[in-house]
């Protein structure tokens, strides 16, 4: 699977692309059946899928300290894509100058000598061109007259609402990652490199925990404890029991440690039934439910034991036994 971030690094096949576009922060469930259709164009005209997204956030460069936080980072959308089947994904440059563009000449840019698109797919809520003033029966027009095929796809609904990024958004700040998994296909995700915090989790506690330092404007949920897995993304060897590329079992703890005062907000893995140095790893934490949440206890012994409860219940959700291994 091919990223490309300028057109100078654009590689077409003979039989041109099929290309699924939009912003695609979250490649939820609804992103998944728009992709499926530039899968099927491509297959019925022999053409290459690609995902085309924006880096930044078209809002970022338009609207500047209005970033929507983010559920899915670049590297992260083109790997979903990659299992998806698709064969490239292209993050456009977006700035101010690309956010002028007329309709017409981001269609002529991107589709039509950028990428050489036989087909587009988009949502029935997309808008593009200067001042959004381009929505889908634009593109449809456009289209039509460069001989691009087109599909508009309408949005996918759950529960008698869109599934929509902001949806997804709006259940981490309730706490329910479990809903946001649905609406995603799979558990809400943050990673980051594993530093050092307070270091009181396994001196003080015997709770060592993996302390993520997240990218900025990353998606965080509401602050509370969460059962969830734990995963090494490097492929640099573990001074330990955890593996790269493994799934482990995990509490993990969002907030500011209020028992001990702390100010910053941070997202610390407590990993089960292993043991390792995990300082500098490039982690990431899947959250699968919400165990309870943030508390200020009275005294380090309430602490402990709410924090045996959690481990219980993290096992519980992740159906893991005191080894860490699935129950059959």
């Amino acid at each position: 699977m091919q990223l490309w971030r300028t057109f100078d690094e654009i590689v077409i096949p003979d039989g041109g692309t099929s290309v699924a576009l939009g912003v695609f922060d979250g490649l939820h469930r609804g992103h998944r059946a728009l992709v499926d259709h530039a899968l099927e164009s491509a297959r019925d005209l022999g053409a290459s899928p690609v995902l085309v997204t924006f880096d930044p956030h078209p809002v970022e460069v338009v609207r500047p300290g209005t970033h929507p936080l983010v559920l899915t980072p670049l590297e992260r959308r083109a790997e979903l894509a990659g299992q998806f089947g698709v064969d490239a994904v292209f993050a456009l440059p977006f700035d101010l100058q690309m956010a002028a563009w007329e309709p017409d000449e981001f269609v002529d840019r991107v589709l039509v000598h950028g990428l050489r698109s036989r087909a587009v797919a988009v949502g029935s809520n997309f808008t593009f061109g200067r001042r959004a003033s381009g929505n889908p029966e634009t593109m449809r027009r456009l289209c039509d007259e460069r001989g691009i095929a087109v599909r508009v796809v309408d949005l996918l609904e759950s529960g008698g609402e869109p599934v929509s990024s902001s949806r997804v958004r709006r259940l981490l700040s309730e706490s329910d990652v479990a809903g946001a998994a649905s609406i995603l296909g799979r558990p809400h995700r943050v990673s980051g490199v594993v530093v050092h915090g307070a270091g009181r989790g396994g001196r003080d506690l015997g709770y060592p925990t993996a302390n993520l330092d997240l990218p900025e404007y990353t998606a965080v949920p509401v602050d509370g404890v969460y059962a969830g897995w734990f995963t090494v993304l490097d492929d640099h060897t573990v001074d330990g029991s955890i593996v790269p590329g493994r799934r482990y079992p995990a509490a993990i703890s969002v907030g500011t440690n209020p028992t001990f005062g702390d100010a910053p907000r941070s997202v610390e893995a407590f990993v089960l039934d292993e043991s390792a140095d995990l300082y500098g790893h490039l982690a990431a934490v899947d959250f699968v439910d919400h165990v309870r949440d943030m508390e200020k206890f009275s005294s380090v012994d309430e602490l402990l034991v709410a924090m045996d409860r959690d481990v219980a219940r993290t096992r519980a959700v992740l159906g893991v036994d005191g080894t860490g291994r699935a129950r059959i």
